[in-house]
């Protein structure tokens, strides 16, 4: 077996882990949400919105070719590809009518988006109330890189952990996304 398919099998394995992880998250999240409204009163309708992550937004990783990359995933495996990778489409276990959406993208090697990490991978996590949130980690002492920036699907901002990876956070708009249309991985 080739390196590449060793990479790509690995790739895989870590995408369907990172995928059900965020699921499972979600229905547990759910499930509390559930049992803290029925003591709380609170509406189902109402949003959580603690600084927060709430679930995998995106799976960024080197490839020496991505094109090919890309249509290897979806010759292979099933996957909507279009030039920047695929969108995976999946229901908000809170709002069940809700689309939510997980972004996997391969970048070429030796792009400056992951940079000052030194890792070949990236993950974007969704989150809940990004100002408040960056204003925690500041005041952990968490390295931010930059500053919010906002764009009609979602707010970014990108921090580093203490092992030197580069992590991507959006407090995404969905809805907008789901207007943009468009094939998805569902």
């Amino acid at each position: 077996m080739s390196s590449k398919a060793v990479f790509a099998n690995k790739l895989i394995i870590i995408l369907t882990i990172l995928v059900t992880l965020s699921a499972c998250e979600l229905k547990t999240n759910n499930i509390n949400d559930m049992t803290d409204k029925k003591s709380s009163g609170e509406s189902e309708a109402q949003k959580d919105t603690t600084p927060r992550v709430t679930g995998i937004g995106g799976i960024f990783f080197f490839s020496d070719e991505p094109e090919q990359t890309r249509n290897w995933y979806s010759e292979n495996l099933g996957l909507e590809v279009n030039e920047w990778g695929s969108s995976f489409e999946f229901r908000n276990a809170n709002r069940p009518d809700e689309i939510n959406y997980l972004q996997w993208s391969p970048f070429k090697t030796g792009s400056e988006y992951f940079a000052p990490s030194k890792r070949e991978f990236m993950i974007n996590y969704r989150v809940n109330d990004i100002e408040g949130l960056v204003k925690n980690l500041r005041e952990k002492g968490v390295t931010i890189l930059d500053s919010i920036e906002t764009y009609d699907y979602g707010k970014f901002v990108h921090i580093m952990d203490p092992e030197g990876n580069k992590i991507e956070l959006w407090e995404p708009v969905d809805s907008v996304l789901t207007k943009m249309g468009g094939k998805t991985t569902k």
